[in-house]
């Protein structure tokens, strides 16, 4: 399971961004609680939210033909220095006392600015950082794990911090934590070989990017099922401090509580994919999470337990966790390696970019019709996206078929090969 911590570059870069994470969590927990103290406003929960994603659907389609042409190592300093640069931004403001809804929607927006590129440049270096291609998927894990470990420390110690220092004293926290994962980039051996054929006009690449993308059913496929997933089902994150504050009746350690236990469940569905060898069955696999992903959404839509919303966020998380970890997987595992990056920003665009107008319709839904039925319909829309894509499943299956002949995935395939080349062989003499 940890197999690919045996590569150094990834072995740096694991321990200094499991540092930064948690960091990143408390300044997410404690963000939503600033908004939501600040306004009252599910509304206004939902246009942060909006404003702190829209930037990825806009931009990660060109950032991905520049991913793919510069150095993605230098790229992921300046993203991480710029990070922490907008924390401390935000510790100011809100240490001072100043700080308003406005602040921190035009702070949400620079840092969706940033993440634009850091997302598909991450994703896309993950290749760079693992010689041995047949770690790859298990260093796609093992981020993922590493994503959710710091998702289930940080919302837990966050309900406290804000208690204690404030949410100002949250983003101070965050601003520091980002020392761990520069230091940790700027440690490493990378070699970096520029693509050829890299200096075309953007707008030719880009529209290389789509065609190649949207023209091979399974990769579009599973772009348009991250997209529903998150368009319809990640919202339920926006809503979640109405659903602690008003519907369970807690305060900032509920909704803590109920971030971490989404947080354990990804943990576990994390684990598991991990302890894969093999992306073989990960079909039936993600039909199986996302339908995991929507009901757990509806159980949490009726809940009024704080008990029983615990255990639901358990098993969202892990739906949500290994639906879009076994997606991601697969398209790196099927992807030419010149159309990473491009790839990787439509990734990214189906699963972050698509959210800001999730958490815009969650925030508009529930603060007419209540926080609860706005998930509980968010749930549904998933089990219907996850029926849909069971039923395109075996097409997919024929079309990826060829790729995991060619990369020796099928073993059958890859031993009739052995067998043959050695029937070609001259026999000794």
């Amino acid at each position: 399971m940890l197999r690919a911590l045996g590569h150094r570059n990834y072995r740096l870069f694991f321990v200094g961004q499991s540092v930064s994470l948690v960091g990143t969590w408390l300044t997410r927990v404690a963000t939503s609680w600033l908004v939501y103290r600040l306004s009252g406003s599910a509304l206004l929960l939902g246009v942060v939210g909006f404003c702190g994603q829209i930037p990825a659907f806009v931009l990660s389609p060109v950032a991905g033909v520049l991913v793919d042409r510069w150095n993605r190592h230098r790229l992921l300093v300046v993203t991480q220095v710029l990070s922490m640069l907008q924390s401390f931004a935000l510790a100011v403001l809100a240490l001072t006392g100043v700080i308003a809804v406005w602040h921190v929607a035009v702070l949400s927006m620079v840092q969706g600015l940033i993440n634009s590129f850091d997302v598909p440049g991450r994703q896309a270096f993950v290749v760079e950082m693992i010689e041995d291609r047949a770690d790859l998927p298990n260093a796609i894990a093992l981020n993922s794990s590493m994503f959710n470990a710091a998702r289930l420390l940080g919302p837990s110690v966050a309900g406290g911090l804000i208690a204690w220092v404030g949410e100002g004293g949250c983003f101070l926290i965050d601003g520091f934590s980002y020392l761990a994962v520069i230091a940790s980039l700027v440690a490493m051996r990378i070699t970096w070989k520029e693509r050829e054929g890299a200096n075309g006009r953007i707008v030719e690449e880009l529209k290389e990017g789509f065609v190649y993308a949207f023209h091979f059913p399974p990769i579009r496929a599973m772009l348009a099922l991250l997209a529903v997933v998150s368009l319809m089902g990640m919202p339920y994150t926006v809503l979640m401090p109405v659903m602690a504050s008003n519907v369970l009746k807690g305060g900032p350690s509920t909704l803590g509580f109920l971030m971490a236990a989404s947080g354990m469940g990804a943990l576990v569905g994390a684990g598991y994919l991990a302890s894969r060898r093999s992306v073989r069955g990960f079909g039936r696999v993600i039909v199986l999470t996302a339908s995991l992903f929507g009901a757990g959404l509806i159980a949490f839509g009726v809940s009024r337990s704080v008990v029983l919303s615990l255990v639901t966020m358990v098993v969202t998380g892990a739906g949500m966790m290994v639906t879009t970890g076994a997606c991601n997987t697969l398209l790196q595992t099927i992807v030419e390696e010149r159309m990473r990056g491009r790839v990787m920003s439509f990734y990214a665009m189906a699963f972050m970019g698509t959210a800001p107008f999730g958490s815009l319709l969650a925030g508009t839904l529930a603060d007419r019709f209540g926080a609860p039925a706005t998930i509980v319909v968010g749930g549904v829309v998933c089990l219907l996206a996850a029926a849909w894509f069971h039923v395109k499943l075996p097409a997919l299956r024929e079309r990826v078929r060829p790729i995991y002949e060619r990369l020796g995935i099928l073993p059958e395939v890859a031993t009739g090969m052995r067998e043959g080349a050695r029937r070609m062989e001259p026999a000794e003499d």
